[in-house]
């Protein structure tokens, strides 16, 4: 149990829940980084509308990408060799409180390496998993990835993170599987979500 690390709670309910043992007892308190500088992108694969590209680096440091899909981010640790290159630190989706295996999903490799990042995807392909979380195998994403908002997003900027993305240098890191409910983890997760008393 010692690879599963909590999100950030309030202090009051950490307090209460490692005062005496319970169902929190393994986790530890982390501080995630949630604002972080978007990687340059390589100026050989950088398009001739070097603007969209620079609109997309807006765009995804805006909204956040980074702090998820950076190995380490999760646990303040971010790798800036990986930024955007996924993380193997994977976000669980169910609660803590009532499991002790919950279902995982592991950040992608957002860069365009082709074996293990989205090199090999269409601008359909990760315009879709953007816009509404559906990847090109057909599978849906977990809200976990706010592709429910994401779905908001003009074309234009939708067109912008997608030349951002392509412009990126590749790097090739391979993210753990995600893990079914109920099935032993191999990497660590953190657990995000704010609880409230119910007294």
């Amino acid at each position: 149990m010692k690879n599963r690390i909590l999100g950030p709670l309030s202090a009051a309910l950490l307090t209460a829940c490692t005062a005496t043992s319970g169902p929190l007892e393994d986790f530890e308190l982390q501080q995630p980084v949630t604002i972080m500088d978007a990687p340059a992108p390589s100026a050989a694969a950088t398009p001739a509308d070097g603007g969209l590209v620079e609109h997309g680096k807006y765009l995804v440091e805006l909204l956040g990408c980074g702090s998820c899909h950076t190995d380490g981010a999760l646990i303040g640790e971010p790798r800036m060799d990986r930024r955007l290159a996924g993380s193997h630190v994977g976000i669980a989706y169910s609660d803590p409180l009532k499991t002790t295996r919950p279902g995982i999903v592991y950040p992608a490799n957002l860069t365009p390496d082709e074996k293990t990042g989205i090199g090999s995807w269409s601008d359909e392909d990760i315009i879709r998993v953007i816009r509404s979380g559906v990847d090109r195998s057909g599978r849906q994403h977990l809200s976990v990835m706010p592709w429910p908002a994401y779905g908001k997003l003009s074309d234009g900027d939708v067109l912008a993170v997608v030349a951002y993305l392509r412009a990126l240098p590749p790097v090739a890191h391979l993210v753990p599987e995600n893990v079914r409910p109920g099935t032993p983890a191999r990497a660590p997760y953190v657990h995000f979500g704010v609880y409230r008393s119910k007294h």
